[in-house]
């Protein structure tokens, strides 16, 4: 009954019936009255449905009333019109008192009713669909109403003038303190009715998993609102955070963990202290939208333990716990160690007196200071100004707590889920969701403004085919539109694109790029790159004495492409590592190119180097893709190793190569990226372990007259 709705149905009769709803609207609806029907099957008929006059909630309506529409109710004085008059007289029988009920017609106003006189009532027609087996209603009589089958007549009853026994008294119109008694007994009697059902619903139609989450039984989840953002300090105490210490990082990224690595390379001895305000030990953040998605080990996800391409398995944290050194014995230890203050943000850098200070006041002094505090997801305006309502079916994906509320957001009954963004976060978590989840019917909507995936990054006929794969992998990809607005309309987003559609999501997952985290500039008198963004660095990425940057929130001078500021994971480890070195005295300028790279599905992946822009002009050499050419992405060590890797001699391959030509299958190849003819990016798509030939291409800062002389350096034929 409750899954059916009828409960809720039978809550909102009791109401009618009892008069707590008094609008006019509702009582000249035909469902306000008990609507009573007599089966034929006991006397072997065809069981067709004989409908009887009710005799209950007697009131006044007028001659206007057209059912719930056009009806209105009136008091029996101000009513100017009646149709029927009931006429009723008591008669002693068997010492039982009866009322005999004669019926006439009248025009005019009423007589004032006696208090042996019925109020009339109008007949009501009952609607097809309010006919109900007359067995449902003898066994749900309303709360307070004698019970149906003895207001239900028999045959021979029915022919005779109607008699009426137990019929319900009525108050007269002065007594109003009866009425008040009954409708606030029924009025508290329907609200605790009303409670126990909502009670016996939750409990006995759904139960908790494993995980505590509210589910309905048969396994499918209940959904559920995002769960709050909490941050816990560790130490509790800013009073168990070192007061002085000779190396302070500020961020617990990438970039820290990078730089701290550097640090112990060259100073095993050295005490390093990390504030970190996000709350966890410096983690990966690339798994996040790729590999994590791909678990089918729940225990691995809860544990955040991901598969490499290789098949092994690694843990989304650099270093386990017990690596990091307890905040209050980093200053005993004599040989040093890494203690990581999680949950603190340092508000304030005192740059003359080397001192950092946390948002309660406490201070810290430090020798050398670097500040990777890296970047925030941009949030789009048209949601950051929404309603509540809306604000919770909005996901700014970007590290640990993201990826764990969208996972229970989708686990919990999800059928829909919009990507807004077509740049790499976007792209990759459209097709690692789309993957993972089209077993249990969930459809993926990818909405960005340019003509296809990566269409900032990729040449168009290579972005467009790249949108293709995306659709095949399930992915319903909106090209050349934008969101224009949004509701919250039965729960569910509905989202107004400028191209005139509407598309519904249960969730949205906003993938519009990041701005650098500078807070800490405006209160250290720290220089900011009014073009970038991002604190103002020079080669050797310091800001000012004994400060340096790295990573996301860094605008450095790369002394072969000119000022730059780079949001990417192999960036932030080589700046990272490099501010570190420079730290400990190497005074080393920005000179290694990082790298960065991308998995849009199994037959998609590509590693890039330099600057990739498709406002560049730009040539592709292709060739047709084999088995082996699939995405092996490493976010460990290895990968960052590659990045450094001396360049090693290559034996130009042999064979002619194509450009690329409309409609081709661009299984693998290189893109080169010209500006001015020299080239300054380039792109291996679907080809690995060449990082050391681009590196060293653009390191040559060469103009090429015949770029698939270049290409054949790639050994594209090869496998």
């Amino acid at each position: 009954m409750l899954r059916s709705g009828k409960f809720c149905t039978e809550i909102l009769e009791y109401f009618q019936y009892s008069g707590v709803f008094l609008r006019p609207n509702l009582r000249a609806q035909p469902q306000y009255f008990i609507r009573l029907y007599d089966s034929g099957t006991d006397d072997g008929k065809d069981g067709t449905m004989k409908i009887v006059r009710p005799y209950l909630n007697i009131r006044t309506y007028t001659t206007n009333s057209k059912g719930a529409k056009g009806g209105s109710c009136k008091s029996p004085e101000t009513t100017k019109a009646m149709e029927e008059h009931v006429k009723c007289k008591d008669t002693d029988t068997s010492k039982q008192t009866q009322r005999e009920c004669t019926q006439s017609k009248v025009t005019g106003p009423p007589k004032e009713p006696s208090e042996k006189e019925c109020k009339p009532v109008m007949p009501i027609t009952p609607q097809k669909a309010d006919i109900k087996p007359a067995a449902e209603y003898k066994s749900q009589s309303p709360v307070g109403q004698p019970p149906v089958s003895k207001l239900i007549p028999s045959e021979q009853e029915s022919s005779k003038p109607h008699k009426m026994k137990n019929v319900i008294q009525q108050d007269s119109p002065g007594d109003t303190s009866g009425k008040q008694k009954k409708y606030g007994r029924q009025l508290i009697g329907g609200l605790l009715l009303l409670a126990s059902a909502f009670a016996a619903y939750f409990t006995v139609f759904t139960k908790e998993d494993a995980e505590g989450k509210r589910v309905k039984f048969g396994g499918k989840n209940v959904p559920k609102s995002k769960k709050p953002r909490k941050i816990i300090k560790f130490p509790a105490e800013s009073k168990d955070i070192p007061n002085t210490v000779p190396y302070l990082l500020i961020g617990g990224g990438t970039a820290s963990f990078a730089a701290f690595r550097a640090i112990k390379t060259a100073d095993p001895t050295a005490k390093v202290l990390v504030i970190d305000n996000e709350g966890y030990y410096p983690y990966m953040r690339p798994p996040l939208s790729k590999e994590m998605w791909f678990n089918d080990d729940v225990e691995a996800t809860k544990k955040l333990r991901f598969k490499q391409w290789n098949g092994s398995e690694r843990s989304l944290f650099y270093e386990p716990e017990d690596f990091y050194v307890d905040c209050t014995e980093l200053a005993t230890r004599p040989n040093g160690g890494v203690a990581i203050a999680r949950g603190w943000t340092v508000k304030k850098l005192n740059a003359l007196e080397r001192k950092a200070i946390l948002e309660d006041g406490y201070e810290i002094s430090y020798k050398k200071c670097l500040i990777a505090t890296g970047s925030t997801a941009l949030n789009l305006p048209l949601f950051e100004d929404s309603s509540q309502d809306v604000k919770e079916k909005v996901t700014l994906f970007r590290g640990i707590f993201d990826f764990e509320e969208l996972e229970d957001v989708i686990e919990s009954g999800s059928k829909s889920v919009a990507v807004i963004g077509g740049g790499f976060l976007g792209s990759e978590l459209a097709c690692s969701i789309a993957r993972q989840f089209y077993k249990t019917g969930l459809t993926v909507h990818q909405i960005f403004p340019e003509s296809g995936n990566m269409g900032k990054v990729l040449p168009e006929y290579l972005s467009l085919w790249t949108a293709n794969k995306l659709k095949e992998e399930g992915v319903n990809v909106i090209t050349n539109a934008e969101v224009e607005d949004v509701k919250n309309i039965k729960d569910q987003l509905v989202l107004s694109l400028n191209n005139g559609s509407k598309i519904k999501a249960d969730h949205v997952i906003v993938a519009v790029g990041a701005y650098p985290n500078t807070d800490l500039a405006r209160s250290s008198d720290l220089e900011l790159d009014e073009e970038h963004g991002g604190f103002l660095v020079n080669a050797e990425l310091m800001a000012r004495t004994d400060i340096w940057s790295a990573g996301d929130c860094t605008c450095f001078y790369d002394v072969k492409l000119g000022r730059r500021r780079v949001e990417h994971h192999d960036h932030a480890v080589v700046s990272g590592r490099l501010a570190g070195e420079n730290m400990t005295g190497a005074g080393k300028p920005y000179l290694h190119q990082s790298m960065f790279w991308s998995d849009l599905s199994p037959d998609v992946g590509y590693e890039a180097i330099g600057i990739v822009d498709s406002a560049l002009s730009t040539v592709g050499v292709f060739a047709k893709g084999t088995d082996s050419d699939v995405p092996k992405t490493v976010t460990d060590e290895s990968n960052e190793a590659k990045t450094e890797a001396e360049p090693q001699p290559e034996s130009p391959a042999s064979g002619v190569l194509e450009l690329p030509k409309h409609g081709n299958n661009y299984g693998k190849g290189v893109i080169f990226y010209l500006r001015d003819d020299i080239i300054v990016g380039i792109v291996m798509w679907n080809l690995f372990n060449r990082m050391s030939v681009a590196r060293q291409i653009l390191k040559e800062e060469k103009k090429y007259s015949d770029l698939n002389e270049v290409a054949k350096l790639f050994n594209i034929h090869d496998e």
